[in-house]
This record gives structure tokens, sequence and C-alpha cells, in this order.
């Protein structure tokens, strides 16, 4: 038989996160202690699933084996259970204060990152673009092309705290343009999006008539006392879907547990909604039994979040000090989520993925280079997950210190 060549749109596909775990498993493997930074796994660390949600899958298994009227075991609903879409479009209304949402409103998915792949296929024909936020979650850049769609990459402003430039989202728009994502708090920088930030977004995807896909996975982990707004709250004309789930807020990524949510508040997208509606059924369900932790979670669970805001906030803070006394480096507070997306300067030629991939042989602290999120031209950035306990952390940032002074050294390189 002949050599089985695959569809050319899959060399596209990259995912820095993973892609560079290859190595350090490989050194690893020979004996070398790896310090994770890399991925935003909260479970992997010292983070724990609430008990009371562990327990409701548990319970609904043991009660479909014992010949419950509810079997778990079945196909459901291609759009999810109702119980979990009431609550999921409860939770928009009360708390994200999104208008007008029920549960015809909502779809429930394997995770964010289905109900983001749904988007995109539905909406995008081959040679017409989504803007991307540059940094942003390399998801969006590696599933774009899959569907032949183009990548249009927006500038973050790092002199603004990573907010929104309004003269940058004009520089890239075009008349192949079909939506607008928007990672709210940011995921790699952690930014928190202003009101004013937003409300210029929706008057710009209004103005050349774009879909808004609003990432909001993080909008219950922020820092000092500062509160998220949901794009759709504030949206009157412009159509969003809003993305979240379970993964983060609740510290259940294995779970898979996503949803999306329509604001059609001028009633445009009702075609774009069957053609999702029809991926859906195609698919026929998302995994059954985690559903039904949704409501419980929205409704009801909150005994872990003062917990764990108060670890990420002190890691944050020692992040953000121990990265900011390093020559050299610099970073920007992160306001939410469990990510930092540092500065490097580095000599003429090098990039941050060679930086990163040195760092990680010499030292093993493992992060992930700058280049895998999207970086303004010029620039070199390296993103860390701050989740690891205190000690891990400031033993990560004293080997970063060490080897960033001999990295220097080594090029006969002084950052000014």
């Amino acid at each position: 038989m002949k050599k089985i060549i695959p569809a050319e749109r899959t060399n596209k596909v990259t995912y820095a996160i993973r892609d560079i775990v290859v190595r350090a498993k490989e050194l690893e493997a020979k004996g070398l202690e790896i310090l994770y930074l890399n991925i935003g796994d909260p479970p992997v660390y010292d983070f724990e699933t609430p008990a009371s949600l562990r327990n409701i899958v548990a319970d609904k298994i043991r009660q479909s084996h014992q010949g419950a009227t509810l079997n778990v075991s079945t196909y459901c609903d291609s759009m999810g259970i109702k119980s979990a879409r009431e609550a999921v479009a409860r939770d928009a209304v009360k708390v994200k204060n999104i208008p007008n949402i029920t549960a015809d409103n909502v779809f429930i998915t394997s995770g964010a990152s289905e109900a983001i792949t749904l988007c995109i296929s539905a909406l995008i024909n081959p040679g017409e673009n989504i803007m991307t936020p540059s940094p942003g979650y390399p998801l969006y850049s590696g599933q774009i092309p899959v569907y032949h769609g183009e990548l249009n990459p927006y500038n973050l402003n790092e002199e603004t705290g990573w907010q929104i430039d309004m003269e940058e989202l004009e520089r890239v728009v075009n008349d192949k343009t079909k939506a607008i994502v928007v990672i709210n708090p940011n995921n790699p920088t952690g930014a928190n999006y202003s009101k004013e930030s937003i409300e210029n977004i929706l008057k710009f995807a209004e103005k050349h008539n774009l879909v808004v896909f609003a990432d909001e996975i993080y909008d219950k982990l922020l820092m000092d006392g500062k509160n998220h707004i949901a794009i759709a709250s504030l949206s009157k004309n412009v159509p969003v879907i809003t993305f979240g789930g379970l993964s983060k807020n609740y510290i259940m990524p294995g779970w898979r547990v996503g949803w999306a949510i329509f604001h059609d508040p001028s009633g445009v997208m009702s075609d774009y909604r069957e053609a999702v509606n029809k991926l859906l059924r195609a698919r026929l369900c998302s995994p059954h039994p985690q559903q039904h932790m949704i409501a419980p979670a929205l409704d009801e669970t909150t005994e872990h979040f003062a917990e764990v805001m108060d670890k990420i906030t002190r890691r944050r803070d020692i992040t953000y000090k121990m990265l900011n006394d390093i020559p050299g480096i610099s970073c920007v507070k992160p306001e939410g989520a469990f990510y930092a997306f540092p500065k490097i300067k580095l000599p003429k030629g090098v990039t941050d993925k060679e930086y990163v991939l040195e760092l990680l042989e010499e030292t093993g602290v493992l992060v992930v280079f700058g280049s895998g999120f999207g970086q303004k031209d010029g620039t070199h950035h390296f993103r860390i997950v701050f989740l690891p306990q205190e000690k891990i952390l400031i033993k990560a940032y004293n080997a970063i210190k060490d080897f960033t002074a001999k990295f220097y050294a080594k090029h006969n390189f002084t950052p000014v």
C-alpha cells in the first residue's frame, strides 16, 4: 500500500501548551525533576473538585444500575438535559446579567472546547476569517484552519494591562471577517476587561456586523475584589455567544462539562443557530452523567471558592513580585484566572521558544513559549501557570532568575 497522506489543513494545527510536554517527559524519564508550570489543570496541583459534585455522578450511575427511572447510560437530548440548560440560563440571567436567556438559548457540550469548535465550524467558509486575540488561547488558532478559515489575530495592548485597543481592531478587520473572539478573563495574560473595553468591542462588532465569541470560562476567578462583566450583558444589538463550563471555576477539567449561550437581541442568528443544532444532532449528545452536576454546581456550590481564590491570589502575588525582580523580565499583574504572561528581553536572533526549551533542559522548569499564544512582533514572552504550591513557585522563579542571568552572560547580552 502507498503511504496515507493526512489532510493539508492539519499542518497548521499546533497546541504549544501540550506540544512542549513531549520534551519534558523525555527529560523526566532521564531523571530530571520537572517543575510543571505549563498547564491550567487545577487538580494536578493541590486543588480538589468539591466533594458534593463528585458524589452526584457516582449516585446517578448507581441509581441507573439499580433500575431507576432516570438512566444516565442512555443518550440524552443533543442540546443537553433540560435541568442543566435551565441552570445555565438561570446563572446567565441572575449572575451574569444577560437578559432574556432561557434553556432554549443554551446547549451543553463536552467541555467549552467542543462548544467553541462547533460554533467555528458552523460559521466559517473557506477564505473567511475570525479575529482572535494575540496573545490568546491556542485552541482558536488551531481549529480555525481545520475548517478552512483564515487566522486574523489582533494585538492586545500590554501597556494598558492587556486591554483591547480599538485602533488595532480597525487595522485588522476586513470584509471577510465573520466574528471576533474575546477571552475574558484572558488566557494567557490574566487580564480582566473594563466596561469601557467591552462597550468598545460591542460598538466595533455592530459596525462590522460581527458575531462576538465571548470565552468566559474563568468568569468566577477574579482577584483583588474585581468584578467580571459578561459581554452579552451589555449587548443590545450585537449577537454574542458566551462559552462557559465547570472546568476551571469548579476544579473539574477532566469531567468535560461545558456550554454555550446564544444572546441574539436583534434576531439575526436563527439560521446560524440551526446550523449549530445540526452539528449537535450529528454528534448525538455530550456525556450524559456529568450534566447532572451543572445545576448543583451553579445553584448551590460555593464552599470551595474562598480557599481557591486565597491560594490563587497568594500565588499570583509571589509570581508578580519575583518575576518583576528578575533583570530582563517584566510582568503585568494578572487580575483573573491563574496565568501570567511575562515579557523577556532576548538577544537579537534568539526566540522565546529557544529560551524556554533551554530553560527546561537546564533547570527542569516547564513554561510555555509566548509565540504559542501569539504576541506583538518584536516582543518575547512566556506563559506561567501559578497554580503550584508556593514552595514550588519560589523554587521555579529562583531557577528562572539564575538561568536568565547565565543565559544573558552566554550571549554577552545586557537587557536595557
